[in-house]
């Protein structure tokens, strides 16, 4: 073998060998991304159930305050769309 061959072999070695720890390095940081997008979307799994068991209580007590004084509910409804379409008329 020629000194240009085992010069090119080496240098072949070497950008194969660069190669390589490139894609570990990738791999490695890949792997944290996905694990911190992983525990950010349980985490946003957690509030999601939370906001709607708060409105399901919410709905709850609304629709017993509404049982419970219908014609008031129906005042309160009545002054609010009263209030929006005045204040479409403004606009």
């Amino acid at each position: 073998m020629s000194k240009s061959s085992n010069s090119d072999h080496a240098t072949t070695d070497r950008l194969s060998e660069l190669a390589h720890e490139s894609v570990d390095q990738f791999a490695k940081s890949a792997g944290k991304a996905e694990e911190r997008f992983r525990h950010e979307a349980a985490g946003a799994k957690d509030r999601v159930r939370d906001a709607g068991e708060k409105v399901k209580e919410r709905s709850d007590s609304v629709s017993t305050l509404v049982r419970e004084n219908p014609l008031a509910a129906v005042g309160l409804a009545f002054a609010a769309g009263a209030l929006v379409c005045w204040f479409r008329r403004r606009s």
